[in-house]
């Protein structure tokens, strides 16, 4: 059974008041290397079956792998039988009326294979020999995936999305183990990936690293990179739910009753935005809602999605809200967008010219082990990791040690003195779960290192 008949045959053995399938056939393709050498590769393929089924306003959602053409019946009489027996969900709404179907809807599901990688490897090859005779130790993994979402409901929605995603992460380490630097990238298929750039970058953090200095915990002038803005200001995307706020639970509930949208946030023209459309990142433009939670609705699912500023020129212009937070809070529905997008002032700085212009002040790599410690205020706490460097009058002078950190990232932006130029990357922390990121690097004048970290 196709992907698309499964949707048609699992909406048409529903017998409550609506239904919505959802299918995703998913594809990966692997390479992991230690030590200058390829150790693994594979493939592997997955099927997940999501059926949602509504009785009145009750809803019953039941998803399954692999499930087998036989099974089918069983799981939508199960989900028919969850909705029945559930009670009114307060998020209830007409389901979304269908627009034009996908005009891909038909066609074949096409995985990815190893093949994704064939301009890729003999560059990764090249940078093993380079970091051999540098003496140096490559270690990682290159993973690229393809799912396709079919989503099909009794309101006659018939769309499809195909989502590439790939990510590179590369961590170079001196042979004796001591030195260590990371660097990753984000891409949709691999071809725009400059392996060789990304080695010599790392080889001159493990140069710099040969200098140590240690120095205590306090607030420094930090130069923070995309990546590692990119995990703080996931974080703060992730936070943003419209419910939260109207229950006064966040740090974007107004004092008193209500949001903060509309408050400046940023001294400088800072803006967050998502846009499904976006050229490198882009994903998919219709609502996915597997189940409901308070930043997501399945009564939305298929709601079309466009370009959505969450900050704009420094001011809070919108949160996560399905249709339902909407009504509660007079704002527009803005659901969730798988990307984000983070821009400065025009002809912004690359990193190396903010460090150029860098009197005294530290070089962050990535961030890592981020947890929350007070929603009221976003308060985040995390770890540096794979190199902290001291610069002096323009130049990195040596690695220091590594610290833990405490910041709130919307804090953070009215403190932000410079944004410079915006380009593609991969968060540290957060790439599991969220890689499609536009970000600049920043420069904040009084980032808290709080306290110094063992961690290496």
């Amino acid at each position: 059974m196709t992907p698309q008949e499964m949707v048609e045959r699992a909406l048409g053995l529903s017998r409550n008041d609506g239904c919505v399938v959802l299918v995703d056939e998913g594809s990966t393709a692997n390479l992991r290397f230690a030590g200058n050498t390829l150790t693994t590769n594979g493939v592997a393929r997955s099927s997940r079956l999501t059926v949602i089924s509504i009785a009145g306003q009750g809803v019953g959602v039941v998803s399954r792998s692999a499930v087998r053409d036989e099974q089918l019946a069983d799981v939508v009489a199960a989900a028919d039988a969850a909705a029945r027996d559930a009670r009114p969900a307060e998020d209830a709404r007409a389901l979304v009326e269908a627009g034009p179907a996908a005009p891909h809807w038909g066609e074949e599901v096409r995985p990815t294979d190893i093949g994704v990688f064939e301009g890729f490897a003999p560059a990764l090859g090249e940078a093993f020999a380079a970091a051999e005779s540098g003496g140096r130790r490559l270690y990682g993994f290159a993973e690229h995936s393809l799912t396709t979402t079919f989503l099909g409901t009794s309101t006659g929605v018939r769309l499809r999305h195909d989502q590439p995603t790939g990510r590179l992460e590369l961590n170079a380490k001196s042979t004796d183990l001591k030195r260590s630097a990371w660097t990753g990238v984000s891409t949709p298929d691999f071809t725009d990936v400059d392996v060789a750039a990304l080695g010599s970058s790392l080889a001159q953090r493990l140069e710099w690293a040969k200098t140590r200095i240690d120095l205590p915990a306090g607030r420094y002038e930090t130069l923070l990179p995309p990546s590692a803005v990119a995990d703080l200001m996931i974080y703060l995307f992730w936070s943003s739910g419209a419910r939260d706020a109207l229950d006064g639970r966040s740090v974007f509930a107004k004092p008193g009753g209500g949001t903060r949208v509309g408050e400046r946030l940023a001294t400088l023209p800072v803006s967050l935005s998502s846009d499904p459309g976006a050229a490198g990142i882009a994903c998919a433009p219709f609502v996915t809602a597997h189940a409901s939670s308070r930043e997501s609705s399945v009564f939305d699912n298929g709601l079309p999605l466009g370009r959505t500023d969450w900050i704009k020129d420094g001011r809070l212009e919108a949160l996560l809200q399905t249709r339902y937070s909407a009504e509660l809070s007079g704002l527009p529905a803005t659901p969730a967008v798988d990307n984000l997008i983070m821009t400065g002032p025009p002809d912004g700085a690359s990193l190396e010219d903010m460090i150029a212009s860098t009197r005294r002040g530290l070089l962050v790599t990535c961030l890592w082990y981020i947890r929350e410690v007070d929603p009221q205020t976003l308060l985040l706490t995390g770890l540096t990791r794979d190199g902290v460097y001291l610069v002096e009058h323009g130049e990195v002078v040596g690695e220091v040690n590594n610290f833990r950190f405490n910041e709130s990232p919307v804090d953070l932006l009215g403190r932000v003195t410079e944004v410079g130029s915006a380009g593609q990357t991969l968060p540290r922390e957060w790439n599991d779960y969220f890689q499609r990121t536009i970000m600049p690097a920043v420069r904040v004048p009084d980032f808290n290192m709080s306290t110094v970290s063992q961690a290496s």
